[in-house]
């Protein structure tokens, strides 16, 4: 099951709100991890969203997980967040295999294992174990207490 991904737009908020009334969900200002980004909910009992960057911003490996940088032409923004059976182990051993990068991170509410395909395109892998803490503060409601306008 895919959790949430992330696109860029020239107009976030506008994107994020068509988005959250197509799914009859709700939009809000998403500045973690930067400013002048906002996230379309669903509200769903699954924690769905997408979260929507202003152009330009990148996603790079480490706790911030952004950059803004234009030069870096197969940098993007767009990631999605996974749930996995296999244990953080068995994910970072993929990882090993592969020879891409793979990292414990927190979100703030909850972790994820920051997966990097051919070390470029970020996927949130959460193990059972991180999985209620996610679907637990993803919500709108949690959303407005972690980052109150």
């Amino acid at each position: 099951m895919i959790l949430h991904l992330s696109i860029s737009a020239q107009d976030p908020r506008r994107v994020a709100g068509v988005l959250a009334e197509i799914w009859g969900g709700r939009a809000l200002p998403c500045p973690h991890p930067i400013d002048g980004g906002w996230i379309a909910f669903a509200d769903d009992a699954g924690g769905t969203a997408v979260e929507v960057y202003p152009l330009g911003y990148a996603l790079a490996p480490g706790p911030a997980a952004v950059t803004h940088e234009k030069s870096r032409a197969r940098a993007s923004a767009t990631h999605f967040a996974m749930t996995t059976k296999l244990s953080a182990a068995k994910v970072k051993a993929i990882a090993k295999n592969e020879g891409w990068r793979v990292l414990v991170c927190s979100r703030g509410p909850y972790e994820v294992l920051e997966f990097w395909l051919e070390d470029e395109r970020l996927v949130e892998v959460l193990t059972q174990e991180m999985q209620a803490d996610y679907v637990a503060s993803m919500t709108s409601a949690s959303w407005e207490e972690l980052f109150p306008e």
